[in-house]
């Protein structure tokens, strides 16, 4: 799934449905008129705003997303908090009444701070019994089928050569760091980080009971462990390629590679069919964890096992547990500093544990189904645009190009909500009882993944909530999705001109619809499967053009002398410069058909140049340097002030709009110019 924003943000407000103006629309009093868009896009539109907006004290990023967050933050507060009020009096089992009886049991501290971490002690007994191999196994099969898991992911999603089925996949994990270079790489931040993590090892056993010198004896016993699992890992641009998260294997071959390892039982505890085989997405990995099962003392699997059920569990159990792992993964990793309010924390989970149903209360408030059919239009638009430009390549052979377009005619676009709510009746939730309802919906909702497994694949299934403002391009499925919350402004306003909602919503749209034709999408054919749709010499074109917008990336300096990523982002950066090329062809087809507004300025500016202010109003973004750094070595998206000029410094029609000149900044020379779809 190629969403335009890592770490999706869950959202519910519903502004943009009434095209009322907002704080967050584009404000042409930000713009910094003794700047230059030439010399730096992002400079001339954003420097005003975020030198007025710093990062809050509860959060490590700070700009347009995190805005329209905060703001519909609100909004759902009060969804959850009219829920819980009136949970007693709800219809019994219905949402309304399961999610207040959620929300409510989070919200009651004094209970959850009397209980301590006696709601995980079970658990932490279970492992502590553990003497052998094969009750080891017996203890992972058991911890995967109630909705945990560790130290590998699992999951269903289409056979990447048959998209009309869902198969099971396993895949790498087990890491408490957030890649394999963290405890591989000796840089000076990667060994901070190391040393903070195993300092957070040794407190979180602390704090379940375990003696200060075992605790940190063990927490040296997780951190070797973990540094085994990263040696056996792949890195992050590796595990972009698709020939790295799929290998299909009979469960004989499954047996062959991992001979202490049955994953026969596993399947069957799971109540996953997995008829002929699955994903072994990555085989080294695999190996080298069935080596450890049969060759690591179990004292060592039992600190690994013990550390992270309750670091996992920490968000649900008394407050030194939660200031824990808030002082590790919120403030050493990411630089916040302050904990969210304790509404925020909670109706974060409700979002992780029943998002989609509390998107069933946000869209009968918020979003009127008229909303989509808005959206509709602005999606066909940008679609026939980029049908035109695919048309035109002058580096595509029109064999390859029948390709491309076929895949362009199945595009699937999803807007707003689903045509179908999925049903939680068999969601048993209890007043008063947090870590229990948390633990239930973790189950039920791995059960309901599970029962997909063997199936044809559920084409009405979506990947986010409608409250979520991001969207995003699954290959496998070939489609488009843009859940409510994103249709808002500065994305979208019903009552803003064609350029503002063209440079913003429609580049967005256009963004997920380049994704089909990225590095990775364009290894999908139009049913989805994973095939080469591509002739050898329109490949090595690609790949050209390619090369030139990761070198384009790889000289981005973000911090200090950290560049960014160029092969990490490409995906990304081809789906802006795609999205916002085409986006721009069809609002000079919407300029055509009003000509007259297409000739007026507005505050200034022509609609080519507030097509391009738009878009850099959405990337603006403040980032505390813990966060910045992390997301270079972890996230595929460029950091958001890159986003913002990246694309348009490929663009004539950019420095057409400003009166750029060769040699400005913004202006790449021809030869470093990027053009690919």
């Amino acid at each position: 799934m190629h969403a335009i924003l890592s770490r999706p943000l869950a959202l519910a407000i519903g502004l943009a449905v009434s095209g009322a103006a907002t704080a967050f629309s584009f404000n042409a009093g930000d713009i910094d008129r003794d700047a230059s868009a030439c010399t730096d896009l992002n400079q001339f539109v954003n420097a005003k705003w975020l030198a007025a907006n710093p990062v809050p004290a509860d959060r490590s990023t700070w700009g347009t997303f995190e805005q329209l967050d905060e703001a519909s933050l609100a909004v759902q507060h009060q969804l959850v908090e009219a829920a819980a009020r009136d949970a007693d009096k709800a219809k019994a089992g219905s949402i309304e009444q399961k999610i207040g009886w959620f929300f409510g049991a989070g919200m009651d501290t004094a209970a959850i701070d009397k209980a301590g971490h006696a709601p995980v002690q079970p658990l932490l007994d279970r492992i502590a019994a553990l003497k052998t191999p094969q009750e080891l196994v017996a203890w992972l099969r058991a911890d995967f089928a109630a909705g945990r898991g560790i130290p590998f992911r699992f999951g269903g999603r289409a056979d990447y050569k048959n998209s009309e089925m869902t198969i099971a996949y396993a895949f790498q994990g087990g890491l408490g760091l957030p890649e394999r270079d963290y405890y591989l790489k000796d840089t000076a931040d990667f060994k901070a980080k190391r040393a903070a993590y195993q300092e957070h090892v040794a407190r979180t056993l602390q704090l379940a009971g375990t003696p200060a010198a075992a605790a940190k004896e063990q927490a040296q016993w997780v951190m070797d462990f973990e540094t085994r699992l990263a040696k056996a890992s792949l890195g992050r641009i590796d595990l972009r390629n698709p020939q790295n998260q799929y290998h299909f294997v009979s469960l004989e071959e499954a047996a062959k590679a991992t001979p202490h390892f049955d994953w026969t039982a596993f399947f069957r505890e799971q109540g996953a069919d997995v008829g002929k085989g699955f994903s072994l997405s990555q085989p080294k990995f695999f190996e080298e964890l069935d080596a450890m099962i049969a060759g690591v003392p179990m004292a060592h699997w039992q600190a690994y096992l013990r550390f992270h059920t309750i670091d996992d569990a920490a968000p649900y159990l008394s407050a030194p547990f939660v200031a824990e792992h808030f002082a590790f993964y919120g403030q050493a990793l990411r630089g916040q500093k302050e904990q969210k309010p304790r509404w925020k924390q909670v109706l974060e989970a409700t979002n992780d544990e029943m998002g989609m149903a509390l998107g069933e209360l946000y869209v009968a408030k918020e979003f009127p189904p008229e909303a989509k059919q808005r959206a509709l239009e602005l999606v066909h638009n940008v679609r026939e645009a980029l049908k035109s430009r695919i048309e035109h390549l002058d580096w595509m052979s029109a064999e390859t190009k029948e390709k491309a377009l076929e895949k362009w005619a199945a595009f699937t676009p999803k807007i707003g909500y689903p045509d179908k709510w999925r049903d939680w009746s068999g969601l048993a939730v209890k007043p008063g009882d947090w870590f229990g309802n948390v633990t239930a919906a973790q189950k039920f909702n791995y059960d309901w993944r599970m029962a997909k497994i063997g199936k044809p694949v559920d084409r009405n299934d979506w990947g986010m909530t409608p409250q979520t403002v991001n969207a995003y391009y699954s290959p496998t499925m070939n489609e488009i999705v843009f859940p409510a919350a994103i249709l808002q402004p500065p994305f979208f306003d019903a009552k803003a001109d064609d350029a503002l909602n063209y440079g913003g919503i429609g580049a967005v749209i256009g963004h997920e619809m380049s994704h089909g034709y990225d590095d990775q999408g364009s290894q999908f054919d139009a049913k989805g499967n994973y095939n080469n749709w591509w002739t050898e010499a329109d490949r090595k074109a690609f790949d050209a053009r390619t090369d030139k917008l990761v070198k384009q990336f790889d000289d981005y300096v973000a911090i200090d002398d950290l560049h960014v990523k160029g092969k990490l982002t490409l995906g990304e950066n081809i789906a802006d410069l795609g999205g916002l090329a085409t986006a721009y062809d069809a609002l000079q087809i919407a300029l055509k058909q009003h000509p007259k507004e297409a000739k007026e300025k507005i505050d200034g500016f022509t609609q080519d140049q507030r097509f391009f202010l738009n878009w850099a109003t959405v990337w603006r973004r403040n980032f505390r340097p813990e966060e910045l750094k992390l997301r270079l070595n972890t996230d595929p998206h460029a950091p958001a002030m890159f986003r913002a000029i990246g694309a348009p410094s490929n663009m004539p029609a950019f420095a057409e709009a400003f009166g750029c000149k060769a040699g400005d900044a913004m202006v790449r020379g021809k030869d470093e110019q990027v053009r690919i779809w």
